[in-house]
């Protein structure tokens, strides 16, 4: 009797564990159709631009003629059709180009098949520009797996550029035109045109890799590095759920996933979410189309506004010399970060008025952060 009552506790505090976990992750609702004004084909794949004025996606992904076209923003529910992005499409049947990201540089990324199985590096860059592009090529790393089969099925850049979430799957006659099994992992940027694998990345990982039960893909970083979405599919079967996992903190690993959408929605996949966390774009079949749905926030609470703070204030941007900081109240921390994510200035205790000599940087963008309650894009001339 003590053992059964031993087990009866243990089964309790396990579920209480897990409805814990699960009530930390966030919850959305309040589904809405996506409009795209003059698209008369499937749209999958969303993905938003980091000012929310840009909505990225693919054709059907049949791997025949996928191309990625884009929509500019009227309204939470509603874009109108430009086209097809330019340069990164192929013209040569049957093609593949899929899955956009793009970072707060205008560091585009996106999967290819151009090349592939003979060229094991089949994700690719490019950055566009205010007039043209440059650092149009493959991204080469560590990440990939150099075996037949293998491919980076997904990928999912960070806002600042400086990390990319993979997703490496193995297509092997397997049913369904699924992979036979896909994992994620997470790699850090070097430079330009490589990304090399993060030492820790199983252990972040851990809890979102569960490749006995599912395949796992089309992942999504929310700006703040704390919430991870993402798609799984069990295996041998046909219905795909959108899923959400969160941590405390960047160093550490992604808790217990919750399902953000599932049946009787019919193939939802490939969430983008907005910076501010509020709305989560997605898609789905209906009848014999994919369209792209928004689905709005219920839990507000831990929502980070980090992109503008009326308390706190910067000038001069562009700067050559020195940067001021206004603030309400006391900062902790000040800290200047270059685009690959590396910490160059750091002042601490700060007394609310702040001025930081950065006459020592070389000219290009950083981002100042505020402790975590303040982030913005700054040019050093």
């Amino acid at each position: 009797m003590k053992r059964n009552s031993t087990i009866a506790l243990l089964v309790i505090v396990n579920c209480v564990v897990s409805l814990f976990t699960l009530a930390q992750n966030p919850i959305y609702g309040g589904e809405k159709t996506v409009t795209i004004n003059g698209l008369t084909f499937d749209a999958m794949e969303p993905q938003l631009s980091t000012d929310g004025n840009a909505l990225f996606f693919n054709s059907l992904n049949d791997g025949i003629t996928t191309s990625l076209n884009y929509a500019a923003r009227v309204n939470d529910t509603t874009f109108n059709y430009i086209g097809a992005v330019p340069v990164v499409n192929q013209t040569v049947t049957p093609r593949l180009d899929a899955v956009a990201s793009i970072d707060t540089m205008d560091n585009f990324y996106w999967v290819s098949t151009r090349g592939w199985p003979t060229i094991t590096e089949n994700l690719h860059r490019i950055r566009f520009l205010t007039a043209g592009y440059t650092n149009f090529g493959r991204v080469y790393g560590d990440f990939y797996i150099a075996s037949p089969g293998w491919l980076i099925m997904d990928a999912g850049v960070s806002y600042y550029g400086d990390k990319m979430i993979y997703c490496n799957a193995l297509f092997n006659s397997c049913t369904n035109n699924m992979p036979c099994k896909a994992a994620m992992g997470i790699a850090q940027k070097i430079n330009d045109s490589t990304f090399n694998k993060m030492a820790n990345t199983s252990t972040i990982f851990a809890n979102v890799n569960d490749t006995v039960n599912y395949i796992v893909f089309a992942p999504n970083l929310t700006e703040d590095g704390l919430e991870l979405f993402y798609t799984r599919l069990l295996h041998n079967g046909t219905q795909t759920e959108v899923m959400v996992s969160t941590r405390s903190n960047t160093n550490s690993a992604f808790g217990a996933p919750s399902v953000l959408v599932g049946a009787p929605s019919l193939l939802p996949e490939a969430p983008t979410v907005t910076t501010d966390k509020s709305k989560m774009y997605y898609h789905k079949k209906i009848g014999p189309i994919f369209k792209i749905f928004v689905q709005y926030r219920q839990t507000t609470t831990d929502i980070k506004q980090q992109t503008s703070n009326s308390s706190i204030s910067m000038y001069p941007n562009p700067a050559s010399s020195y940067i001021n900081i206004n603030s309400k109240t006391t900062l902790t921390e000040i800290k200047i970060i270059n685009i690959l994510g590396d910490v160059v200035l750091k002042e601490t205790n700060s007394n609310g008025i702040e001025t930081i000599d950065v006459s020592s940087l070389k000219a290009g963008v950083y981002f100042l952060k505020c402790d975590d309650r303040f982030i913005e894009k700054i040019i050093v001339q």
